[in-house]
């Protein structure tokens, strides 16, 4: 009897179809300090403990982006372990700190399935929860995916393209319970700018760039258990080339971001983000921002900010987005559209 398991290919999945994740992950120190050395993560509400308890919480939580991997990472043998591409996300809410010590589980809701017209491939939406050891819900995403078909004849499914919300509205972000930025370090956070200080429409180029290693990849994609074969096996793809996981530029250009937006303490929600071309080991990413929005919040001395964070290859200043035909310049790595939390 066959006892592996070749991954779900398009024509295995079916619209309401709810799929239970395995191996849940207990996060320890070792994650938060491995992540720090990856990349490398320096807000300062995710390094210290004590600057965390300062701001109302009651120790330093992993970080945002570090917990999406984790969720992320449990969803790839049942959704992507046969992608071609991970094509974006949206409605993304973190809804409660992840600490040390708390395991962390994942289920995701086949929510949409279009087949593409080769006829050889097709975009998968699922809606994933990452969930705590008390079951409350940590994270919530939706996100779509390209995977390629099996059986070459298998009938296509009926379209179901799913209604995405283009942004989360700022009333619906959740502050993490506790929070609170009155008594604020801006000494300690390394950076005098607050919310006030950003204006809507402004750019920030973040000058700061890095090389990306072969092998800081691989220990980011195992470290989150993602098997996505493309990432794995240099013959998954016909380039030969192992491709790099998408999370890694994310975390890539938010690291990066310190350098303008040391304040930009918490990731509060995801409106929309775009894998505009492939990244490989050896490219030297760079990155900048746009403010698109401010809100206030109701916890004492929290902002929220609107940010466009924009990840390229080269120069992050010589050149737009896309070109003339609205497609993205080849340059372009990632656009990501996102709320974060900063003192105001």
């Amino acid at each position: 009897m066959k006892k592996t398991n070749p991954g779900r290919f398009f024509e295995d999945y079916s619209v309401g179809q709810v799929l239970t994740h395995a191996v849940p992950r207990t996060v320890s120190g070792g994650e938060r300090a491995l992540y720090h050395a990856l990349f490398p993560a320096r807000h300062a509400l995710y390094s210290s403990d004590e600057f965390a308890r300062d701001c109302g919480l009651v120790a330093s939580p992993l970080d945002d982006i570090a917990g999406f991997h984790v969720v992320f990472g449990k969803t790839v043998p049942d959704v992507s372990l046969n992608a071609l591409a991970n094509l974006g996300y949206a409605e993304g809410r973190f809804l409660r700190p992840i600490y040390v010590g708390d395991t962390i589980r994942t289920t995701s809701e086949v929510i949409g399935l279009k087949q593409n017209s080769s006829a050889k491939s097709g975009v998968v939406w699922v809606h994933s929860k990452g969930m705590n050891q008390r079951g409350a819900v940590v994270i919530d995403y939706k996100r779509w995916v390209m995977v390629r078909k099996n059986n070459l004849d298998a009938a296509a499914p009926v379209t179901v393209i799913p209604a995405l919300k283009p942004t989360i509205a700022a009333q619906d972000l959740a502050i993490p319970e506790g929070l609170n930025f009155s008594n604020y370090d801006f000494a300690l956070a390394g950076e005098p700018h607050r919310w006030g200080d950003y204006t809507i429409g402004e750019k920030i180029d973040h000058v700061d760039g890095v090389t990306i290693e072969e092998a800081e990849h691989m220990i980011a994609t195992r470290l989150w258990q993602n098997t996505a074969k493309v990432h794995f096996d240099v013959t998954a793809r016909p380039d030969g080339k192992r491709l790099m996981y998408g999370g890694h530029v994310i975390s890539l250009a938010r690291s990066l971001s310190f350098n303008g937006l040391a304040n930009a303490q918490m990731v509060a929600g995801i409106n929309a983000g775009a894998h505009a071309n492939p990244c490989y080991a050896g490219d030297t990413v760079r990155a900048w921002s746009e403010v698109l929005d401010k809100a206030e919040t109701g916890a004492p001395g929290v902002g929220a900010l609107r940010l466009r964070l924009v990840a390229v290859k080269g120069d992050a200043s010589a050149f737009p987005l896309k070109d003339a035909d609205g497609k993205y310049l080849p340059e372009v790595l990632l656009d990501l559209d996102y709320w974060v939390l900063m003192p105001l």
